[in-house]
């Protein structure tokens, strides 16, 4: 019996989003809803799509399915469950995929020690409500863990970054080698191939692998990247260059990287932290602040690759071409106006989650 975590794109009838907390992302949510609500049935057209908001029957096709579930944030990826496929031989030798998932715990990406809001009590049961609603098979875990802070190949390989599994703030106990054996043990991977950060500016997370450093298919990484020597984001990612170049994957193949250069850089106006609700023991939003912006957030549909679009018409562009090349058989689907999510700390893959068949 083998068990894998399939990469995003594989075989994935159900997609997954979650609400909105004006708390982390601004402007406004009536705008938010404008943006997307009417994207969605072209964007996932081939899917099943749940949608964990309040209000959005009467906007939607009927395949469609809007689940009204309460939440804190709207980070799906990260408080939502991880799918994994055990694959057994049947009676007639013929292979059958059964499809549990893993809950995470989760603490608000640093509970007392720098998380990012101050009640998390919702979030910690949305990955039990998903799978209870889609009668999936549930393996809860005490390790704390989000969606975001790791990405896979679907052959045995995991990419993640020491600074954020490694963070006293996550699982002070456990050490490297222990979070590594976790992580091969429930997720079927063979190999974990460690960054030493993500994408600079991205505090909120403490460096998701998912802002800095994706597969694009077993074998072929995309890396968040820029020329500028000046910018901070530089030293990280030829850091991360340094790695991967030197990395195999769980199968002993050399990987192909593909630099995807940050947009910007941005930094958060008056006006939108001025559109930010400013709560208790939250992180402070304050104008100046450079935004986590980066186009490997964006997330892989079966047949189209929905990447976020920041208004930086040269990298935009550029960000396009580039997954168009890595990604010939997909339609790349810009989301406009991504800058308004990005002001929470993520984007597209983290407001998303996917489901196997």
């Amino acid at each position: 019996m083998d068990t894998i975590c399939p990469r995003s794109g594989h075989l994935t009838p159900n997609a997954g989003s979650g609400g909105l907390n004006d708390q982390t992302i601004g402007v406004t949510m009536e705008s938010m809803h404008n943006l997307y609500l009417p994207k969605l049935p072209l964007l996932f057209q081939d899917l099943n799509l749940l949608l964990c908001v309040q209000v959005m029957h009467s906007q939607l096709p009927e395949h469609v399915r809007v689940v009204e579930m309460s939440m804190n944030d709207s980070w799906f990826r990260d408080t939502g469950p991880t799918f994994v496929i055990r694959n057994n031989a049947s009676s007639n030798e013929r292979l059958v995929h059964n499809i549990a998932a893993i809950d995470w715990s989760f603490n608000s990406y640093g509970g007392i020690d720098g998380g990012c809001y101050e009640d998390w009590s919702l979030d910690q049961l949305i990955a039990r409500k998903v799978l209870e609603i889609e009668k999936t098979p549930r393996f809860p875990h005490s390790m704390i863990l989000e969606g975001g802070s790791i990405h896979v190949d679907g052959e045995g390989t995991c990419l993640t970054t020491e600074e954020c599994l490694l963070n006293k703030n996550r699982n002070p106990g456990l050490t490297k080698v222990q979070i590594e054996d976790e992580l091969k043990a429930y997720l079927g991977v063979k190999k974990v191939i460690w960054l030493p950060r993500g994408l600079y500016g991205d505090d909120d997370t403490n460096g998701h692998i998912d802002n800095m450093c994706c597969f694009a298919r077993p074998g072929v990484v995309l890396l968040s990247w820029t020329d500028d020597e000046s910018d901070p984001q530089y030293e990280r990612s030829v850091e991360a260059l340094s790695v991967l170049t030197t990395a195999t994957d769980a199968k002993g193949r050399k990987l192909e990287i593909i630099k995807l250069h940050v947009p910007g850089p941005l930094y958060m106006t008056d006006e939108e932290a001025a559109g930010l609700k400013q709560d208790g023991d939250a992180k402070a939003r304050v104008p100046g602040t450079r935004l986590a912006a980066s186009y490997i957030n964006f997330y892989i549909a079966n047949r189209a690759i929905i990447t976020p679009q920041f208004g930086d018409k040269k990298w935009d562009a550029e960000a396009v071409r580039v997954l168009s090349l890595a990604f010939p058989d997909y339609e790349i689907v810009r989301i406009e106006g991504a800058r308004e999510i990005v002001l929470g700390g993520g984007n597209i893959h983290c407001i998303t989650q996917q489901q196997p068949i």
